[in-house]
């Protein structure tokens, strides 16, 4: 549909990307022209980090402080203890409530990069659902919530069919946390006034689960809005690479690496990923979008830069700039490149090669490293590595060996 929107935050929604679906474009756009709309998005505790896979709806928060309303991060310590069955193939492990308190202190680091919290009306406010949760009387909940929740309904929601479909057990608990994420928007409706709920596509069932059981029991106007599922455009879902998640937090990877991450985008995405995940005008990302041949390297190293200011600083960004420079033009080592140190004792009277890759993270198996060995894709201190059978003795280490997979990826292997 095509729908010109009047506030700010539904002309950016539209204009760079953001919007995939929303329950009432007219009710909600008008609301936020009358005064400040919190708005909320659930993030459920399963890592101690965020990844880029959050980045998006991250972005919506922050696009949605810009221009005057009031993000609610609300942290799942309640229903992670239960876990979102949305288009997994299986239950997600149960974690204790100190492994949840933990998860939840390492992804509020994050935040507080992107939004700012306070107790001024467009100021961010933090919340776990755990303070409602888990004070919630069993049969008082059945029969003032479960009562308007059709069964009917809640198994014709896709992310439940798919599951049925493929005949995969869904647990009772599990099943219920869809009434847990509509009660959750209810809560914040009743206690902060939050109006809006938004996600990625995948949430829609949920969201609207909200607004009607919202509208049942206060007779309240609220709404919600959806992002598209992002994947790249070889088909492969966003934020996930071969070394496994990209997670936001420094301590568990580093500047360079995401740095890197992003600047190894592919050239279609490019345009996209600036609207998205910077702030750089519309216009801008369209025309470094544009850009062909070597000039388009220019606009992933812009994309790198601005994506990496945001999350880690623009220090961090610059030294990765820098250090990308030197491993790529000069062929240096750089001092910001994933290391792995190694005792003498793992060296002893040496360690293979193909053993080296797989630590270094530039592989998953010792399978994948012959495999990268054998196509010609690995080298070691810039010269070709052709022989599989390697192995490397603590003399070898007395300097750091840099290892390469690739054009792209690399990182040093040391004596610590």
């Amino acid at each position: 549909m095509t729908y010109h929107p009047k506030s700010d935050f539904m002309r950016v929604m539209m204009e760079r990307g953001f919007l995939a679906d929303c329950t009432d474009y007219q009710g909600l756009d008008d609301a936020l022209i009358d005064g400040v709309v919190p708005t909320y998005i659930g993030y459920d505790a399963t890592a101690k980090s965020l990844h880029v896979g959050h980045l998006l709806n991250i972005m919506m928060l922050r696009w949605l402080q810009k221009t005057g309303h009031k993000p609610i991060t609300l942290m799942g310590g309640g229903t992670t203890k239960v876990g979102d069955p949305s288009f997994r193939a299986d239950e997600r492990p149960l974690l204790t409530p100190a492994q949840i308190d933990d998860n939840i202190d390492g992804m509020k680091q994050v935040f507080a990069k992107y939004l700012t919290y306070g107790d001024g009306a467009t100021d961010a406010i933090m919340l776990n659902n755990a303070e409602w949760l888990d004070q919630l009387n069993y049969l008082d909940f059945l029969r003032d919530i479960g009562r308007h929740f059709s069964v009917n309904r809640m198994l014709s929601f896709e992310s439940v069919k798919s599951r049925l479909d493929r005949e995969q057990s869904l647990s009772f608990l599990e099943f219920n946390y869809m009434i847990l994420q509509a009660y959750d928007f209810l809560e914040l409706n009743r206690r902060y006034e939050c109006l809006l709920q938004m996600g990625g596509s995948d949430q829609w069932g949920n969201i609207v689960n909200g607004i009607d059981l919202t509208r049942r029991v206060l007779d309240h106007e609220i709404y919600g809005l959806t992002s598209p599922l992002l994947t790249t455009s070889d088909g492969k879902k966003m934020g996930k690479s071969q070394g496994g998640a990209m997670w936001l937090n420094a301590d568990m990877l580093s500047p360079y690496e995401f740095w890197q991450f992003w600047r190894n985008t592919t050239d279609a995405d490019v345009g996209r990923f600036l609207k998205l995940y910077t702030e750089l005008p519309v216009e801008e990302c369209m025309r470094l979008g544009a850009l062909e041949g070597s000039e388009i390297n220019d606009a992933k190293i812009v994309l790198a830069n601005e994506v990496t200011t945001l999350c880690h600083g623009a220090e961090a960004a610059a030294a990765a700039e820098a250090t990308a420079r030197e491993v790529f033009e000069k062929g240096g080592v750089g001092d910001d490149l994933p290391t792995v140190a190694l005792s003498h004792d793992e060296v002893g009277e040496g360690i293979s090669i193909v053993q080296l890759i797989v630590r270094t993270g530039l592989a998953k198996t010792g399978k994948e490293a012959k495999r990268l060995i054998a196509e010609n894709g690995a080298r070691i201190d810039d010269a070709p590595l052709t022989d599989a059978g390697l192995m490397i003795d603590a003399a070898a280490l007395a300097q750091p060996i840099k290892l390469s997979a690739g054009k792209k990826r690399h990182a040093l292997v040391k004596l610590g």
